[in-house]
């Protein structure tokens, strides 16, 4: 199954945040971010079927760049599985150079309640640079039906812009390649990877931070059916959301 990336809820995102979390010492302060999305996608992919999900995301932040947190949401793989939980922890150092540069490194344990075989590590790379985000995912133990320590590479270009009206624009352009060739067409040939893309507008009211994004990926549906089981959970989609900050 596909894992959450976790480049909008950590990161690039730690220093801006900082500022409206909870301070509990002189060093250490607790964000809160509950959200409900109408789709949770994740690299283009829907992890609930194309349903909504309510998530949370709980960070420590302390003054020297380390954090450490889990993120929650509710998902459905279907295909009679019975995870209905996916819980992320993560843990890594934040560092900002100046007010347009950073970097994060860190590491992610995805776990599914229920359906341990989709578990998963990732280490973490991401560069944000004048408005332009470079961040690389690396794991080598998702177990898929070509067995079991597959290795994979997500990376991905995205650059965020401020737009008039108090309103922010987001664009990502990924991709994400396994080690062995797992998607198949209807014409029977293979390949091990794929490309997403989004394009997201943001704007703050009645005490929210609000999002509409448009999701896609250039995997067919004869390819997403043959990893994923459906073959809709990889189509073109608008994602709505709304989240708050604490």
């Amino acid at each position: 199954m596909h894992r959450l990336a976790l480049a909008t809820l950590v990161g690039c995102t730690l220093l801006p945040l900082a500022a409206q979390a909870i301070t509990l010492t002189d060093d250490l302060q607790l964000m809160l971010k509950p959200q409900v999305v109408s789709d949770y996608r994740s690299r283009g992919l829907s992890m609930s079927l194309g349903d909504p999900a309510a998530q949370l995301e709980a960070t420590l932040l302390h003054s020297s760049g380390a954090y450490f947190g889990v993120w929650t949401s509710n998902v459905d793989f279907g295909l009679d599985l019975k995870t209905r939980l996916e819980q992320d922890f993560y843990a890594g150092y934040y560092k900002q150079f100046n007010d347009d540069v950073s970097l994060d490194l860190g590491y992610l344990k995805y776990t599914y309640a229920k359906e341990a075989q989709f578990n998963q590590s990732e280490v973490y790379a991401i560069l944000k640079a004048h408005g332009f985000k470079f961040a690389s995912y690396y794991s080598n133990d998702l177990k898929n039906f070509v067995g079991d320590d597959q290795d994979t590479l997500y990376t991905y270009i995205g650059y965020s812009h401020a737009l008039p009206a108090e309103t922010g624009l987001e664009v990502r352009y990924g991709r994400f390649d396994f080690k062995d060739d797992v998607f198949v067409s209807g014409s029977g040939s293979t390949r091990g990877d794929y490309h997403e893309w989004e394009a997201r507008l943001t704007r703050s009211g009645f005490g929210l931070d609000w999002g509409l994004a448009y999701v896609d990926t250039d995997l067919s549906r004869n390819e997403c059916a043959s990893y994923y089981g459906y073959t809709d959970v990889c189509t073109a989609t608008v994602v709505v959301s709304a989240s708050k900050t604490f």
